[in-house]
């Protein structure tokens, strides 16, 4: 096997490990014996260069003192520059874009069911209180709230397909429509045109886990800082941004961390955050992650960029979820 094929192997591996996949918890009983089911990926961890961030923890109902690690690996990327989808400033833009537009759809929902007023509409005053918590502006609030009024303006239903991309990437498209048979032909032709495949309901979602996310630049925060609010909020996860042979100072610059955390613990880490000054940027709601991530070629990955790109282009399509590495 040859140098190249090596690295590729080894990177592969590594990203495995660090990208999505659940930490590992160590605990020291009371006769200080060192229990653990994945001992062995530790021992190999340790002797790469750069290792995990292990944190200490107590836990006061059993004694027992907790190490947990959270993965701070950033994942390699040999020569992988084309897989810059517009730019990382032009994604991270079109994702805010999207969020106001599914709260927006949110809004017109609740507003048609049970009427304007948060007070006695349950649903719309949990959707304005998911608004303030993902700083919606509020022009985009009482502009939908007005929409909703409006004759033939209809609710939207929440629609999932799942589609088969190149080399074996499965892919997650979530839909916020008010006409379903529209949404459902148009994902259906952009993936016919360019050569997806519509899967059946249930063969991809399995592949994947709702979490929750905050983004954070990597310039308007340090890592151990990071690690530090991580540990203190209850977080799952730290995942560094993926890094290229031929990334410049901006492209860096533009890269961003991710805390992965659960639903209950979401509110807690955003506070922690404003508490540090540290700029962030939310999830629209909750995002998928794949459990395993799946690497193809150039040529694929290339193919299911496009794909995707044209997917998010739909006006119905709120989010689209790879497995691709």
């Amino acid at each position: 096997m040859g140098s190249s094929s090596i690295t590729r192997a080894v990177g592969a591996i590594l990203h495995r490990f660090t990208n999505g996949v659940p930490t590992t918890s160590l605990i020291v009983s009371r006769n200080g014996l060192l229990k653990s089911s994945r001992q062995l990926l530790l021992s190999s961890a340790s002797s790469i260069s750069s290792s995990p961030s292990v944190l200490y923890q107590v836990n006061a109902d059993s004694n027992e003192h907790q190490f947990r690690s959270i993965s701070t690996f950033p994942p390699l990327c040999m020569g992988r520059r084309s897989s810059k989808i517009a730019g990382r400033k032009g994604a991270q833009d079109a994702k805010k874009a999207k969020l106001y537009s599914r709260i927006g759809k949110e809004v017109v929902s609740a507003v048609k069911k049970s009427g304007p007023n948060p007070s006695s509409n349950t649903v719309l005053a949990a959707v304005l209180d998911k608004a303030k918590e993902l700083d919606v502006p509020k022009e985009i609030l009482e502009r939908n709230i007005k929409r909703a009024s409006e004759k033939g303006q209809e609710a939207y239903i929440e629609k999932v397909y799942e589609v088969y991309g190149y080399g074996g990437v499965s892919m997650v498209v979530e839909v916020l429509t008010d006409k379903i048979t529209r949404s459902v032909a148009a994902v259906r032709e952009v993936v016919k045109d360019c050569g997806g495949k519509m899967a059946d309901p249930g063969s991809v979602m399995f592949k994947f886990r709702r979490v929750r996310v905050v983004n954070i630049k990597v310039t308007d925060a340090d890592k151990d800082q990071l690690l530090n609010i991580a540990l203190d909020a209850g977080a799952e996860d730290v995942i560094e941004p993926p890094t290229y042979e031929d990334d410049t100072d901006e492209d860096r610059s533009e890269s961003y961390y991710k805390i992965v955390s659960s639903a209950e613990n979401y509110a807690t880490i955003l506070s922690k955050l404003r508490d540090e000054g540290i700029n962030f940027e939310t999830d629209n709601g909750s995002e998928l992650l794949p459990l395993t991530t799946i690497e193809v070629d150039d040529e694929a990955m290339d193919l299911n960029k496009e794909l995707m790109s044209q997917l998010l282009e739909l006006d119905d399509v709120d989010a689209v979820y790879t497995d691709q590495k």
